[in-house]
Protein backbone atom coordinates (compact mmCIF):
# COMPACT_ATOMS: atom_id res chain seq x y z
CA UNK A 1 0.00 0.00 0.00
CA UNK A 2 1.45 3.66 -0.37
CA UNK A 3 1.39 6.11 2.69
CA UNK A 4 1.39 9.07 1.57
CA UNK A 5 2.04 11.05 4.81
CA UNK A 6 2.79 14.70 5.42
CA UNK A 7 5.30 15.60 8.24
CA UNK A 8 4.81 18.87 10.44
CA UNK A 9 7.98 17.89 13.07
CA UNK A 10 6.23 22.16 14.93
CA UNK A 11 8.33 23.30 17.76
CA UNK A 12 9.79 22.38 20.93
CA UNK A 13 10.19 18.50 21.35
CA UNK A 14 8.29 18.31 18.70
CA UNK A 15 10.75 17.44 16.31
CA UNK A 16 12.69 14.96 17.96
CA UNK A 17 9.68 12.97 19.05
CA UNK A 18 8.22 12.90 15.63
CA UNK A 19 12.11 11.68 14.22
CA UNK A 20 11.43 8.13 15.98
CA UNK A 21 7.67 8.23 15.54
CA UNK A 22 9.00 8.02 11.43
CA UNK A 23 11.51 5.82 12.77
CA UNK A 24 8.88 3.31 13.90
CA UNK A 25 7.01 4.29 10.57
CA UNK A 26 9.90 3.45 8.29
CA UNK A 27 10.50 0.43 10.14
CA UNK A 28 6.65 -0.60 9.85
CA UNK A 29 6.47 -0.26 6.07
CA UNK A 30 10.09 -2.18 5.44
CA UNK A 31 8.29 -4.87 7.17
CA UNK A 32 5.09 -5.42 5.41
CA UNK A 33 6.42 -3.69 1.94
CA UNK A 34 4.21 -0.41 1.52
CA UNK A 35 5.49 2.21 0.02
CA UNK A 36 6.19 5.25 2.17
CA UNK A 37 5.93 8.81 0.86
CA UNK A 38 7.18 11.65 3.47
CA UNK A 39 6.64 15.03 2.69
CA UNK A 40 7.57 17.61 5.37
CA UNK A 41 5.97 21.32 6.49
CA UNK A 42 6.47 23.87 8.29
CA UNK A 43 3.66 24.58 11.60
CA UNK A 44 3.64 27.18 14.52
CA UNK A 45 6.42 29.05 15.90
CA UNK A 46 8.65 27.10 13.25
CA UNK A 47 6.26 28.75 10.40
CA UNK A 48 6.55 32.11 12.07
CA UNK A 49 10.14 32.17 12.12
CA UNK A 50 10.66 31.15 8.41
CA UNK A 51 7.17 32.82 7.01
CA UNK A 52 5.78 34.95 9.44
CA UNK A 53 2.98 33.07 10.09
CA UNK A 54 2.07 29.99 11.87
CA UNK A 55 -0.15 28.50 8.71
CA UNK A 56 1.31 28.92 5.38
CA UNK A 57 -0.86 28.18 2.83
CA UNK A 58 1.98 25.77 1.53
CA UNK A 59 1.85 23.48 4.49
CA UNK A 60 -2.37 24.02 3.76
CA UNK A 61 -1.88 22.45 0.18
CA UNK A 62 0.81 19.52 1.69
CA UNK A 63 -1.86 18.64 3.63
CA UNK A 64 -4.89 18.95 1.70
CA UNK A 65 -2.77 16.58 -0.89
CA UNK A 66 -1.44 13.77 1.76
CA UNK A 67 -3.97 11.05 3.19
CA UNK A 68 -2.59 11.52 6.54
CA UNK A 69 -0.37 13.88 8.13
CA UNK A 70 1.71 13.96 11.59
CA UNK A 71 2.28 16.22 14.23
CA UNK A 72 4.70 16.93 16.25
CA UNK A 73 3.83 19.76 18.55
CA UNK A 74 2.72 23.60 18.60
CA UNK A 75 3.56 26.48 20.88
CA UNK A 76 6.63 28.51 22.25
CA UNK A 77 7.02 30.94 24.68
CA UNK A 78 8.48 33.86 22.73
CA UNK A 79 5.27 34.03 20.52
CA UNK A 80 3.22 34.90 23.73
CA UNK A 81 2.86 38.29 23.44
CA UNK A 82 1.39 37.92 20.10
CA UNK A 83 -2.57 38.64 19.59
CA UNK A 84 -4.09 35.25 19.83
CA UNK A 85 -4.62 35.10 15.94
CA UNK A 86 -0.58 35.19 15.03
CA UNK A 87 0.69 32.66 17.68
CA UNK A 88 1.43 29.40 17.12
CA UNK A 89 -1.60 27.51 18.02
CA UNK A 90 -3.55 29.55 15.50
CA UNK A 91 -1.83 27.11 13.03
CA UNK A 92 -2.88 23.84 14.50
CA UNK A 93 -6.45 25.35 15.31
CA UNK A 94 -5.94 26.55 10.97
CA UNK A 95 -4.97 23.11 10.18
CA UNK A 96 -7.58 21.00 11.64
CA UNK A 97 -10.60 23.61 9.92
CA UNK A 98 -8.86 23.14 6.96
CA UNK A 99 -8.76 19.42 7.27
CA UNK A 100 -12.62 19.30 8.51
CA UNK A 101 -11.18 16.84 11.01
CA UNK A 102 -14.22 16.92 13.39
CA UNK A 103 -13.84 14.37 15.65
CA UNK A 104 -10.16 14.36 18.21
CA UNK A 105 -9.80 10.35 19.12
CA UNK A 106 -7.59 10.15 22.72
CA UNK A 107 -7.62 7.01 23.83
CA UNK A 108 -6.28 6.72 27.62
CA UNK A 109 -5.19 3.42 28.82
CA UNK A 110 -3.25 2.12 31.92
CA UNK A 111 -0.57 -0.69 31.35
CA UNK A 112 0.50 -2.57 34.57
CA UNK A 113 3.62 -2.20 33.81
CA UNK A 114 2.66 1.83 34.20
CA UNK A 115 0.62 0.99 37.10
CA UNK A 116 3.10 2.79 39.94
CA UNK A 117 3.85 5.86 37.50
CA UNK A 118 0.61 7.33 38.20
CA UNK A 119 -0.33 9.17 41.29
CA UNK A 120 -3.25 7.52 41.39
CA UNK A 121 -3.86 4.53 44.11
CA UNK A 122 -3.40 1.54 41.79
CA UNK A 123 -6.89 0.15 43.16
CA UNK A 124 -8.22 3.28 41.23
CA UNK A 125 -6.61 3.08 37.98
CA UNK A 126 -6.20 -0.95 37.38
CA UNK A 127 -8.35 -1.78 34.07
CA UNK A 128 -8.71 1.95 33.08
CA UNK A 129 -8.93 1.99 29.27
CA UNK A 130 -11.47 4.60 28.08
CA UNK A 131 -11.61 6.36 24.67
CA UNK A 132 -12.42 10.19 24.60
CA UNK A 133 -13.96 11.61 21.68
CA UNK A 134 -13.69 15.15 21.56
CA UNK A 135 -15.66 17.11 18.93
CA UNK A 136 -12.73 19.67 17.18
CA UNK A 137 -13.77 22.51 15.10
CA UNK A 138 -16.80 23.42 16.46
CA UNK A 139 -17.01 25.29 20.31
CA UNK A 140 -15.60 28.36 21.48
CA UNK A 141 -12.19 27.74 19.90
CA UNK A 142 -14.21 28.49 16.38
CA UNK A 143 -17.22 30.12 17.36
CA UNK A 144 -17.94 33.78 16.45
CA UNK A 145 -18.57 36.98 17.54
CA UNK A 146 -15.13 36.57 19.61
CA UNK A 147 -12.42 39.48 20.85
CA UNK A 148 -11.57 41.94 22.85
CA UNK A 149 -13.07 45.31 23.07
CA UNK A 150 -13.40 48.68 24.64
CA UNK A 151 -10.72 50.24 27.51
CA UNK A 152 -10.86 50.43 31.15
CA UNK A 153 -13.58 48.95 33.32
CA UNK A 154 -15.73 48.77 29.98
CA UNK A 155 -12.72 46.63 28.22
CA UNK A 156 -14.94 43.59 27.10
CA UNK A 157 -13.55 39.50 26.36
CA UNK A 158 -16.15 37.55 24.33
CA UNK A 159 -16.22 34.13 23.32
CA UNK A 160 -19.02 32.16 21.87
CA UNK A 161 -20.01 28.83 21.92
CA UNK A 162 -21.67 27.61 18.67
CA UNK A 163 -22.82 24.44 17.49
CA UNK A 164 -25.40 23.28 14.71
CA UNK A 165 -27.04 20.06 15.30
CA UNK A 166 -25.15 18.43 12.15
CA UNK A 167 -22.15 19.08 13.94
CA UNK A 168 -23.04 17.41 17.10
CA UNK A 169 -24.40 14.77 15.28
CA UNK A 170 -21.65 14.02 13.03
CA UNK A 171 -19.39 13.45 15.95
CA UNK A 172 -21.54 11.60 18.17
CA UNK A 173 -22.68 9.62 15.62
CA UNK A 174 -18.81 8.04 15.53
CA UNK A 175 -18.60 8.06 19.02
CA UNK A 176 -21.61 5.52 19.11
CA UNK A 177 -20.25 3.50 16.34
CA UNK A 178 -16.78 3.07 17.96
CA UNK A 179 -18.56 2.13 21.39
CA UNK A 180 -20.30 -0.65 18.99
CA UNK A 181 -16.53 -1.60 18.54
CA UNK A 182 -15.69 -1.65 22.06
CA UNK A 183 -17.38 -2.23 25.22
CA UNK A 184 -21.20 -0.89 24.29
CA UNK A 185 -20.99 2.45 26.47
CA UNK A 186 -21.51 5.55 25.51
CA UNK A 187 -20.84 8.48 28.09
CA UNK A 188 -21.96 11.90 26.67
CA UNK A 189 -20.39 14.83 28.73
CA UNK A 190 -22.52 18.21 29.19
CA UNK A 191 -23.56 21.23 31.18
CA UNK A 192 -26.89 21.02 30.01
CA UNK A 193 -28.25 22.18 33.85
CA UNK A 194 -27.01 25.90 33.13
CA UNK A 195 -26.10 25.63 28.64
CA UNK A 196 -28.38 26.16 26.37
CA UNK A 197 -25.62 24.78 23.74
CA UNK A 198 -25.47 21.85 26.01
CA UNK A 199 -29.12 21.44 26.34
CA UNK A 200 -29.05 20.62 22.37
CA UNK A 201 -26.21 18.42 22.24
CA UNK A 202 -28.06 16.57 25.17
CA UNK A 203 -31.32 16.06 22.75
CA UNK A 204 -29.28 15.08 19.58
CA UNK A 205 -27.25 12.84 21.65
CA UNK A 206 -30.26 10.93 23.18
CA UNK A 207 -32.13 10.89 20.09
CA UNK A 208 -29.65 9.22 17.94
CA UNK A 209 -29.58 6.87 20.90
CA UNK A 210 -32.32 5.19 19.33
CA UNK A 211 -30.02 4.20 16.14
CA UNK A 212 -27.87 2.29 19.06
CA UNK A 213 -29.59 0.06 20.79
CA UNK A 214 -26.93 -2.20 21.02
CA UNK A 215 -24.97 0.65 23.38
CA UNK A 216 -25.83 1.89 26.63
CA UNK A 217 -26.37 5.98 26.68
CA UNK A 218 -25.49 8.06 29.67
CA UNK A 219 -25.31 11.84 30.41
CA UNK A 220 -23.03 13.07 32.77
CA UNK A 221 -22.02 16.98 33.41
CA UNK A 222 -18.58 18.09 33.20
CA UNK A 223 -17.57 18.55 36.18
CA UNK A 224 -18.74 15.49 37.62
CA UNK A 225 -17.11 13.51 34.86
CA UNK A 226 -13.94 15.52 36.30
CA UNK A 227 -14.79 14.04 39.21
CA UNK A 228 -15.76 10.25 38.54
CA UNK A 229 -12.25 10.01 36.01
CA UNK A 230 -10.06 10.18 39.01
CA UNK A 231 -12.31 8.23 40.99
CA UNK A 232 -13.65 5.26 38.88
CA UNK A 233 -11.90 5.92 35.98
CA UNK A 234 -12.23 2.04 34.88
CA UNK A 235 -16.13 2.23 34.82
CA UNK A 236 -15.90 4.74 31.41
CA UNK A 237 -15.75 3.05 27.77
CA UNK A 238 -16.39 6.03 25.06
CA UNK A 239 -17.09 9.48 26.34
CA UNK A 240 -18.15 11.95 23.43
CA UNK A 241 -17.79 15.68 24.89
CA UNK A 242 -17.40 19.16 22.96
CA UNK A 243 -14.60 20.52 21.92
CA UNK A 244 -13.28 22.97 25.34
CA UNK A 245 -14.66 20.12 27.70
CA UNK A 246 -12.65 16.91 25.81
CA UNK A 247 -9.69 19.24 25.73
CA UNK A 248 -9.47 19.53 29.27
CA UNK A 249 -11.01 16.19 30.62
CA UNK A 250 -7.88 14.39 27.92
CA UNK A 251 -5.45 16.13 29.83
CA UNK A 252 -6.81 15.37 32.79
CA UNK A 253 -6.88 11.53 32.13
CA UNK A 254 -3.34 11.94 31.30
CA UNK A 255 -2.71 10.90 35.53
CA UNK A 256 -4.57 7.76 34.66
CA UNK A 257 -1.90 6.42 32.05
CA UNK A 258 1.30 7.73 34.02
CA UNK A 259 2.38 10.00 32.22
CA UNK A 260 0.65 12.72 29.00
CA UNK A 261 3.61 11.78 27.06
CA UNK A 262 1.12 8.46 26.71
CA UNK A 263 -1.54 10.01 25.19
CA UNK A 264 -1.59 9.40 21.08
CA UNK A 265 -4.56 10.92 19.80
CA UNK A 266 -5.99 10.47 16.12
CA UNK A 267 -8.38 13.54 14.53
CA UNK A 268 -10.17 12.23 11.49
CA UNK A 269 -13.43 13.65 9.42
CA UNK A 270 -14.75 12.33 6.40
CA UNK A 271 -13.26 9.54 4.22
CA UNK A 272 -11.28 10.92 1.06
CA UNK A 273 -12.05 9.34 -2.38
CA UNK A 274 -9.72 6.66 -2.10
CA UNK A 275 -11.46 5.16 0.82
CA UNK A 276 -9.09 6.22 3.64
CA UNK A 277 -9.96 8.32 6.54
CA UNK A 278 -7.99 12.15 5.98
CA UNK A 279 -6.34 11.91 9.48
CA UNK A 280 -4.02 14.36 11.66
CA UNK A 281 -2.31 12.68 14.22
CA UNK A 282 0.00 14.48 17.17
CA UNK A 283 0.75 13.59 20.76
CA UNK A 284 -1.21 14.98 23.28
CA UNK A 285 1.75 16.59 25.41
CA UNK A 286 2.92 20.11 24.59
CA UNK A 287 6.17 21.74 23.27
CA UNK A 288 7.88 21.74 26.41
CA UNK A 289 10.68 24.14 25.00
CA UNK A 290 12.04 23.48 28.81
CA UNK A 291 13.54 20.31 27.71
CA UNK A 292 14.04 20.22 23.69
CA UNK A 293 17.04 19.45 22.76
CA UNK A 294 18.32 17.36 25.96
CA UNK A 295 16.53 13.68 24.75
CA UNK A 296 14.51 13.23 27.55
CA UNK A 297 11.43 13.90 25.87
CA UNK A 298 9.03 10.57 26.10
CA UNK A 299 8.05 9.77 22.24
CA UNK A 300 5.83 6.63 23.04
CA UNK A 301 2.77 9.30 22.35
CA UNK A 302 4.01 10.13 18.84
CA UNK A 303 4.73 6.85 18.32
CA UNK A 304 1.21 5.71 19.20
CA UNK A 305 0.15 8.29 17.02
CA UNK A 306 1.35 6.33 13.91
CA UNK A 307 -0.52 3.16 14.89
CA UNK A 308 -3.59 5.24 14.73
CA UNK A 309 -2.13 6.31 11.57
CA UNK A 310 -1.86 3.09 10.54
CA UNK A 311 -5.39 1.74 11.97
CA UNK A 312 -7.57 4.43 10.88
CA UNK A 313 -6.15 6.00 7.92
CA UNK A 314 -5.04 2.91 6.25
CA UNK A 315 -6.86 0.24 7.75
CA UNK A 316 -3.63 -1.77 7.99
CA UNK A 317 -4.57 -3.20 11.96
CA UNK A 318 -1.89 -5.62 11.83
CA UNK A 319 0.27 -3.00 11.29
CA UNK A 320 -0.99 -0.65 13.80
CA UNK A 321 -1.52 -4.16 16.30
CA UNK A 322 2.63 -4.72 15.97
CA UNK A 323 3.56 -0.65 17.35
CA UNK A 324 1.09 -1.72 20.20
CA UNK A 325 2.80 -4.64 20.99
CA UNK A 326 6.36 -3.26 20.72
CA UNK A 327 4.95 -0.31 23.02
CA UNK A 328 4.05 -2.46 25.76
CA UNK A 329 6.98 -4.84 25.20
CA UNK A 330 8.94 -1.77 25.69
CA UNK A 331 7.47 -0.62 29.17
CA UNK A 332 7.45 -3.71 30.64
CA UNK A 333 11.18 -3.51 30.32
CA UNK A 334 11.90 -0.49 31.82
CA UNK A 335 13.22 1.12 28.98
CA UNK A 336 11.64 4.17 29.24
CA UNK A 337 12.26 8.17 29.71
CA UNK A 338 12.39 10.11 32.95
CA UNK A 339 8.52 10.81 33.11
CA UNK A 340 7.63 7.13 33.64
CA UNK A 341 9.64 6.73 36.96
CA UNK A 342 11.87 4.08 35.80
CA UNK A 343 14.05 2.33 38.50
CA UNK A 344 17.44 2.24 36.98
CA UNK A 345 18.95 5.00 34.33
CA UNK A 346 16.65 6.90 32.59
CA UNK A 347 16.24 6.04 28.38
CA UNK A 348 17.21 8.73 25.56
CA UNK A 349 14.27 9.70 23.48
CA UNK A 350 16.47 7.68 20.51
CA UNK A 351 16.90 4.62 23.03
CA UNK A 352 13.34 4.34 23.47
CA UNK A 353 12.79 4.64 19.29
CA UNK A 354 15.46 2.28 19.18
CA UNK A 355 13.56 -0.33 21.45
CA UNK A 356 10.33 0.35 19.80
CA UNK A 357 12.22 -0.63 15.81
CA UNK A 358 13.74 -3.62 17.80
CA UNK A 359 10.61 -5.10 19.14
CA UNK A 360 8.83 -4.71 15.76
CA UNK A 361 11.71 -6.47 14.18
Amino acid sequence: MELNVLVLPGDGIGPEVTREAIRVLERVAAKWGHALRLSEGLLGGAAIRETGGPFPEETQALALKSDATLLGAVGLSEYDDLPPSERPEKGLLGLRKALDVYANLRPVYCYESLIEASPLKNNIVRGTDILIVRELTGGLYFGQPRGIDGSGNGETAVNSMVYKRSEIERVCRMAFELATKRRGMLTSVDKANVLENSQLWRRVVTELASEYPEVELAHMLVDNCAMQLLLHPASFDVVVTENLFGDILSDEASVLAGSIGMLASASIGNRLPNGVWRGLYEPVHGSAPDIAGRSMANPLAAIGSVGAMLHYSFGLSEEASAIESAVSKVLKSGNVTADLHPTGQPASTQAVGDAICAAIG
